[in-house]
């Protein structure tokens, strides 16, 4: 070897030692962030968690700075740019660690904050942890236990994290603190103790953070990160995260991705924006916690999580008028659970309809027609996503006109019948009194949160393509077919197969939660918890008000009512029986009698 080449392998072994240090290193300095947000310190105590806060940086400076100018494999362009942030930031902060340049330069008084320490703590551990290799085999795990399994770990994470003593007022049990994690990273938001009074900040930004990573999935973020940071990924990971995002192309796996999380952070955006404006400042003590309050909505809104900070939801006398607020929040909800592959169809519907209108002002010949773009998944799923709505807004406003809807005027008898039909779909805000509500539309509701949110969504529930396979094969049986056929296309057997698989196991999970809430809360009443186990196992969040009065036994069953309608009773089944290769052969078929 030549001594070029000699020099070459000892730069990159010198590099792969230094980087896994640097990780080992940014994994300390997260742990020390959660040892001084989670625990109560005296001020020496304090002082020496800052100083190696300033060490951890420090040292991630210089890995930052070898990898940018010295290490022979540079970091890819994009990776660069957030490379020169950390330089910057990690500089900035040893700069005004000097309390003479702070006292001296008004301006870095705003960095001079802890805030800002743990953020590019998080941000330095964000960049080394997803540097590393992320490897997906599927000798080892089929996509399906490897669903199941990151939502256990976030669930499991998300309990230590609710145990820690500052993230309550006067701490948690820890079947409370499962619960609460549970219903957080399976989007239901049932409570057993009130969101906004009983955690702190911090544990109320831990249930935020376990929403979001619960809405879009911890693969989502992790997979994608980790190409960013990297550069680069391996088909086996491609086939495996093809699986897991529902993607049609192997190629399009990660753009797909990314487009999953642009257009989820935009929303979330706009949707914060929106509440903020909507919001009256004389309920809140300050500008940030008006800020929170509007993030943490807009986040629990669009991942259909029903979280809220109020102590009875939006039914709370301050906000239960607030219709301006009430339909953003609707609209939020409604959009994370039409389901991303539907909502990136109908973004590409909406660009080809309006770009082929302008070119037909411009120049008809050049107008090309293109069919099909909004495929047959996106018209089932809108199609059946506007006749709940219709349906379900109709029968609220209906049977609640004398009832729930009597304090309202006009227009907001028309907000909270629509608010009230939309909010089962597996949303879980209220802003009527859910158990005051008519026994009619307790069965309308019933079927709105059976029937849930639509696939890949941030909601649960069977879902509305299942349903609408569902009906569309009683009307073909009904009319003599032998196939169901829509828009002129035929359903492929396996979806209907599926569909009615779906159906199945949903009705014996829910029976199963509602026989052994029975049994162990026999002097509850059975159409109470009857709601609960459809409410958990769709994800909606919806409670008649018993589930802080459970007892231990009852609210394990709900916890894993909550995890099988997350992660969907088949998903389950697959994951334990793993998948079988197709079989080369065929018995003879036999007709069974059914009617």
């Amino acid at each position: 070897m030549t001594p070029l080449s000699i020099q070459l392998l000892a730069s990159m072994k010198l590099e792969r030692r230094l980087r896994k240090f640097s990780g080992f290193i940014s994994m300390i300095g997260i742990a020390l962030v959660i040892f001084d947000i989670g625990f109560t310190h005296i001020e020496s105590e304090k002082a020496i968690l800052k100083e190696l806060y300033y060490l951890i940086i420090g040292i991630g400076l210089i890995n930052v700075l070898f990898r940018k100018f010295v290490a022979p494999k540079k970091p890819p362009r994009k990776v660069a740019l957030f490379d020169w942030f950390l330089i910057i930031s990690f500089l900035l902060l040893l700069f005004i660690r000097s309390e003479f340049l702070v006292e001296n330069i008004e301006i870095l008084k705003v960095f001079n904050k802890m805030g800002w320490l743990y953020l590019a703590i998080l941000m330095y551990f964000l960049r080394e942890v997803f540097s590393f290799r992320l490897n997906f085999r599927k000798e080892y795990l089929n996509p399906a236990q490897l669903f199941v399994i990151s939502f256990l770990l976030m669930i499991f994470l998300g309990t230590l994290f609710l145990l820690l003593p500052k993230a309550t007022h006067s701490g948690i049990s820890l079947v409370d603190a499962l619960f609460t994690a549970t219903s957080a990273v399976c989007v239901t938001g049932l409570i057993v103790v009130d969101t906004g009074t009983f955690f702190t900040g911090f544990g109320q930004s831990v249930i935020m953070i376990l929403i979001q990573l619960g809405g879009l999935g911890i693969m989502t973020f992790a997979s994608y990160f980790s190409y960013f940071f990297r550069g680069n990924t391996s088909y086996a990971n491609q086939l495996m995260l093809k699986d897991i995002s529902n993607s049609e192309k192997i190629g399009e796996v990660l753009m797909v991705l990314k487009r999953i999380l642009l257009l989820t952070f935009g929303i979330e955006a706009i949707g914060a924006f929106l509440i903020y404006l909507n919001l009256n400042r004389s309920y809140f003590t300050s500008i940030p916690d008006q800020i929170f309050f509007a993030v943490f909505h807009s986040i629990s809104g669009f991942c259909n999580a029903g979280f809220s900070t109020l102590e009875n939801s939006l039914y709370e006398p301050a906000f239960r008028f607030n219709y301006p607020l009430h339909l953003i929040l609707a609209a939020l909800f409604i959009l994370g659970g039409i389901g991303f592959p539907i909502l990136l169809n109908l973004y590409k519907f909406l660009r080809y309809y309006v770009f082929r209108k302008f070119q037909k002002f411009k120049d008809p010949q050049q107008a090309h027609y293109l069919p099909w773009v909004l495929n047959l998944n996106s018209r089932i799923v809108l199609v059946s996503t506007t006749i709940l709505l219709f349906a379900g807004s109709l029968a609220f406003y209906f049977f609640e006109y004398n009832n729930t809807l009597a304090e309202h005027g006009p227009f907001g008898k028309i907000v909270t019948a629509f608010f009230g039909a939309a909010t089962p779909r597996t949303a879980g805000f209220n802003s009527v009194d859910t158990s005051a509500l008519h026994f009619s539309t307790l069965m309308i509701v019933f079927l709105l949160m059976w029937i849930g949110a639509s696939p890949a969504s941030t909601g649960g529930g069977i879902k509305t393509s299942t349903f609408a396979l569902a009906s569309l094969n009683f009307f073909s049986l009904a009319r003599g077919k032998d196939r169901i056929e829509v828009y002129r296309r035929e359903v492929s057997p396996i979806s209907i197969r599926r569909a009615f698989a779906i159906i199945s196991l949903s009705l014996l999970v829910i029976g199963a939660s509602i026989f052994l809430v029975t049994l162990f809360e026999s002097d509850k009443n059975i159409t109470d918890i009857t709601f609960e186990a459809f409410s958990a196992y769709s994800t909606v969040g919806l409670s008649m008000g018993i589930t802080s009065g459970l007892g231990s036994y009852s609210k394990l069953v709900i916890i894993a009512t909550m995890f099988i309608g997350r992660v969907s009773m088949l998903t389950v089944l697959i994951a334990m029986l793993r998948n079988i290769k197709h079989l080369n052969y065929r018995y003879p078929k036999e007709e069974i009698l059914i009617n």
